[in-house]
């Protein structure tokens, strides 16, 4: 898949740029608590003001009800500040033709980002007169938000009708390793799922099937298809509406080169997690107690399988890593990867949170989408990446 990207943009001095980012990230305090996101971003947009473009950046940031204040995006645009040393103007209002005024007006050199695209419901409604209306502010649209290019919405599809769209460095770059993994891997090649959404990783489950050498499951959907196997789970997060399709994986995989292997242990404790962690047998689960992690033979046995990979995509934690007693599953995982000579992509929100700093620059890629990335992998392609132009 090669698509236009900024780089192909012929002059843009002196142009308007409405560029779509993912700034969504966590605040404390009112504060940026993690600016990966915006770091991530920097090398499209110190590009962009190189060129002499002016930069009109928009983000949504969690899930508003309206002009909820607890959303705004001005810790954002001050971390963006102190990091660019540019000044940042945050627009309010920008849903009225007013806007434009103020955008204008914006001195060369500085930019505009305009506050939560989604206080207002018409972006997430992919509204054509919004998404004019965005268009209005630029000459040319620049996605770089592969973690949202899965949603059809204004700001990443519907403004693409009326305006030159191309994408960032970061989603070009997005596109080409996650492209590269499942077009041609190099063998054997190792799908690593952990964490819940079980519906959107089954759907990825079944696709790679055809592709993938070994996949190994972990956390709560690993739980599903333990359930789906019939065998107890006790208390445990268990997704019972996607057990009849677990079951669906396991004949198809029947069928497939591929492995589909469980946990063969796990780690166990009451739903309130009171009692001691115990290690018990795949088969052996008390039904007062829940699975919060995968057990030390399970480990092992993952370990060798990503010793032997030479690519590898993981998503998703192996079990509740927020609780130190029950992340060393995914620690194990991290390392083991991150220490492979294997071709590998980590991505996924819950995933990157575990991501210790020692270990970033050994993995090849880490994507910024979680459920962008399982769409991806599943499709091949996203709804914000359609729209861009082909390059010829």
């Amino acid at each position: 898949m090669r698509k236009k990207t900024i780089k192909d943009i012929p002059n843009l001095f002196g142009k308007k740029v409405f560029l779509t980012v993912d700034f969504n990230i966590s605040l404390e305090n009112g504060h940026v608590a993690n600016d990966t996101r915006i770091v991530e971003a920097i090398p499209t947009i110190k590009y962009l003001l190189s060129k002499g473009a002016k930069l009109i950046i928009s983000s949504h940031l969690g899930r508003p009800s309206g002009h909820d204040p607890n959303l705004t995006l001005k810790p954002v645009a001050n971390r963006l500040e102190q990091l660019i040393s540019k000044k940042v103007n945050l627009i309010d209002r920008y849903w009225e033709k007013s806007a434009l005024t103020k955008i204008n007006k914006v001195p060369k050199g500085e930019m505009v980002m305009l506050e939560n695209i989604r206080y207002v419901k018409e972006e997430e409604l992919n509204d054509r007169n919004f998404s004019k209306h965005l268009a209005s502010m630029a000459d040319y649209f620049v996605n770089d938000a592969f973690g949202t290019a899965h949603r059809v919405h204004s700001s990443i599809v519907g403004i693409a009708e009326f305006l030159p769209a191309f994408a960032g460095l970061l989603m070009d770059k997005e596109i080409r390793m996650l492209s590269e993994a499942i077009e041609k891997p190099k063998r054997p090649f190792l799908l690593i799922i952990g964490g819940a959404k079980t519906p959107e990783k089954i759907s990825v489950i079944e696709k790679l099937l055809d592709i993938a050498d070994n996949i190994i499951l972990g956390g709560a959907i690993a739980n599903t298809f333990l359930a789906a196997w019939g065998f107890g789970t006790g208390r445990s997060v268990v997704d019972y509406e996607m057990v009849e399709m677990a079951r669906v994986v396991f004949w198809k995989t029947t069928r497939k080169h591929s492995a589909l292997l469980l946990p063969l242990d796990v780690v166990i404790s009451d739903k309130d997690r009171k009692m001691k962690p115990q290690v018990v047998e795949y088969n052996k689960v008390p039904h007062h107690v829940a699975i919060f992690d995968i057990g030390p033979k399970t480990m092992k046995n993952y370990q060798e399988l990503i010793r032997e990979a030479k690519t590898i995509i993981w998503n998703g934690p192996m079990g509740l890593y927020e609780d130190p007693r029950f992340a060393k599953g995914t620690d194990s995982i991290l390392k083991h990867v991150a220490e492979s000579k294997a071709f590998s992509i980590i991505g996924g929100g819950d995933t990157l949170t575990t991501i210790k700093k020692e270990y970033v620059e050994k993995i090849d890629h880490i994507s910024t989408g979680g459920g962008a990335m399982l769409v991806f992998l599943e499709n091949g392609t996203l709804p914000g990446i359609e729209v861009l132009l082909d390059a010829k």
